[in-house]
């Protein structure tokens, strides 16, 4: 049997806490371990600025978006960095906070009102790196870009193109200077924003077809990935991009 996906809890009310509990417990798989349960985010290690102890305790932060009366997005890029998956369980249904907390790194956004049908699949997915778009998601993204098109930042795109000309993930993020985390973040939130138009892009060359017809990649710019170190050995490969 696999590993269970470990999973924190940051909510601050007892009641709902407990709720969200229950449905970690009750999936009939067992796929998720409840680890931790808290009211805030200074019990969490390897977060800057919340706890000096490095290294996540848990796969997964099932966080509320408001604690003690304010919003926490702020905090999700620092969580992100720390090497957690964030998956944001909120009552608030406004589209921009929505996609604030989609863009500041969460893998998923589950409303209160979804909890019950989505959450632990939501947190399922953001384990195993697969996209998850709940009704809530689906409606703040189509309401933020064109449902035919979906508009990608440039740190998605640059991130797209450099694993499409086959860098790893890991690579792709020492190129750009961010986590590997953060780089599947950009691949999981762009398979969102295809899902949620309408034109799902499961696999890598799905993705690739996807980015191709809408004219984000172009293809001439899929070549493989050289690295400095193999053209400084070998100068007759060429610089990059010839």
């Amino acid at each position: 049997m696999e590993q269970p996906v470990t999973v924190a809890i940051i909510e601050d009310h007892p009641v709902v806490a407990e709720g969200v509990a229950s449905w970690v417990r009750s999936d009939p798989g067992q796929r998720v371990r409840l680890v931790q349960t808290a009211r805030d985010l200074t019990g969490l290690s390897g977060v800057p600025g919340l706890s000096g102890v490095p290294g996540p305790s848990a796969d997964v932060i099932i966080l509320d978006l408001e604690l003690a009366g304010e919003l926490v997005t702020a905090q999700i890029p620092g969580l992100v960095a720390a090497g957690y998956r964030v998956v944001a369980f909120s009552g608030h249904s406004d589209p921009e906070i929505v996609m604030e907390t989609l863009d500041n790194g969460a893998h998923a956004y589950v409303s209160k009102e979804e909890g019950r049908d989505h959450l632990v699949e939501a947190v399922l997915a953001a384990a195993a790196d697969r996209p998850y778009v709940t009704r809530s998601q689906a409606r703040a993204i189509l309401a933020d870009q064109r449902p035919a098109r979906p508009a990608l930042s440039e740190q998605e795109r640059q991130a797209l193109l450099l694993w499409f000309q086959g860098m790893s993930k890991a690579s792709v993020g020492r190129r750009m200077s961010i986590s590997e985390n953060t780089v599947r973040q950009y691949i999981s939130r762009a398979r969102a924003k295809y899902a949620a138009t309408g034109r799902p892009a499961p696999s890598k060359d799905a993705l690739l077809a996807r980015a191709i017809e809408d004219g984000v990649i172009r293809p001439g710019e899929i070549t493989p990935y050289r690295s400095f170190a193999r053209l400084a050995a070998d100068p007759s490969l060429g610089a990059p991009g010839q």
